[in-house]
């Protein structure tokens, strides 16, 4: 077995669609909308030669949700809590860099740490991520 893709909560999905692969640099892998289902919208990106994929998820309403529930959610992405991303690369500093030249927000500076350099930033909807690069001794 091995993970085909994981999921990140967006308020908007063509907004962040643009913020994953126009900032990011990943590219659109799926893209499909289900009118049967209430036109739910299936949003994949991934890296250019990457197999996982990103799950671009829009928050749900009913019958999958309640309002309290999608509150919830949209409360703790708000707050970077309602899931990280973990992003690594072989140079920290250039990808900063360069990401911050596209509009990249960061949290901070990268930063040397006992795994490696590592910087946060967010998207659009308030997911944190991490990017990192990993040193050699911590596994690659």
């Amino acid at each position: 077995m091995k993970v085909s893709s994981y999921q990140v909560w967006v308020h908007d999905q063509d907004a962040a669609l643009e913020f994953y692969r126009d900032m990011l640099g990943m590219q659109v892998r799926s893209d499909v909308t289900v009118p049967e289902m209430g036109n739910f919208r299936w949003l994949t990106v991934a890296f250019p030669g990457q197999d996982t994929e990103l799950v671009l998820m829009a928050v749900p309403g009913a019958p999958v949700a309640d309002d309290d529930t999608a509150a919830q959610i949209r409360d703790l992405m708000g707050k970077g809590m309602a899931t990280a991303v973990f992003l690594t690369t072989d140079d920290c500093q250039r990808a900063y860099e360069e990401l911050s030249a596209r509009g990249v927000q960061f949290t901070g500076e990268p930063e040397r740490q006992m795994y490696g350099i590592d910087v946060g930033l967010r998207d659009v909807s308030g997911n944190h991520l991490r990017l990192t690069q990993l040193a050699a001794d911590f596994g690659a």
